[in-house]
């Protein structure tokens, strides 16, 4: 094995364990006492965050968990270029499946587009890269008044994009990824769509 692979894999492993960090976890128990998987829908992501914690703890968890996956990518490109696509996927995997807390986290919403801007900083394609589905998600939202299918809409549109806007097959690739990992941990948000059971927001 060389040492490429060597680092390769510890970029992954190190990115993994990067993500497993349940930054709604930490807030809730640090600044409110309180285990945010005891509430609401027991998810450790933003979301729940939000609703059980208040909006300003939602908005940090949703700043922290998308840095996770930024800061992977940042350093991964600046450090072992040929890593960061994996790297970053597996920051998003971790988040979603974390070591710290008997595997049961989030949705990857937030670490996607954390892995979008990062990305979008590496390609200097930022603005369609980051800010194209950041500002879908939000149009998107005020129409529906859905966090999952907004979330999930933005990250379809961004992935479709990408085929267009970017060079990079490989990274159009990992957004497909992304795409459909997102929607499958959203399942039971859209068979409560489908019933039309999903809660909406009421602050927009």
């Amino acid at each position: 094995m060389t040492l490429i692979n060597i680092n390769v894999i510890f970029a992954i492993l190190a990115a993994y364990l990067f993500g497993s960090i349940p930054w709604a976890l930490v807030v809730g128990k640090l600044f409110y006492k309180t285990d945010v998987r005891q509430f609401g829908s027991g998810n450790l992501g933003a979301s729940n965050a939000g609703r059980v914690l208040g909006k300003w703890a939602g908005v940090s968890v949703t700043i922290l968990d998308a840095l996770k996956a930024c800061f992977v990518v940042l350093l991964c490109a600046s450090f072992i270029p040929s890593a960061t696509i994996l790297a970053g996927l597996a920051c998003c995997f971790g988040h979603c499946f974390p070591i710290f807390a008997n595997f049961k986290g989030g949705k990857a919403v937030a670490t996607t587009f954390g892995y979008f801007l990062g990305i979008g900083i590496v390609t200097g394609h930022l603005l369609t890269i980051f800010v194209l589905p950041v500002c879908s998600f939000f149009v998107i939202l005020y129409i529906c008044k859905m966090v999952s299918l907004s979330s999930i809409i933005a990250i379809g549109i961004e992935t479709v994009a990408s085929f267009f806007a970017q060079p990079d097959l490989v990274i159009s690739l990992s957004f497909v990824a992304l795409f459909l990992f997102v929607t499958y941990r959203h399942k039971s948000n859209l068979q409560r769509i489908k019933d039309g059971e999903e809660k909406k927001i009421t602050w927009m």
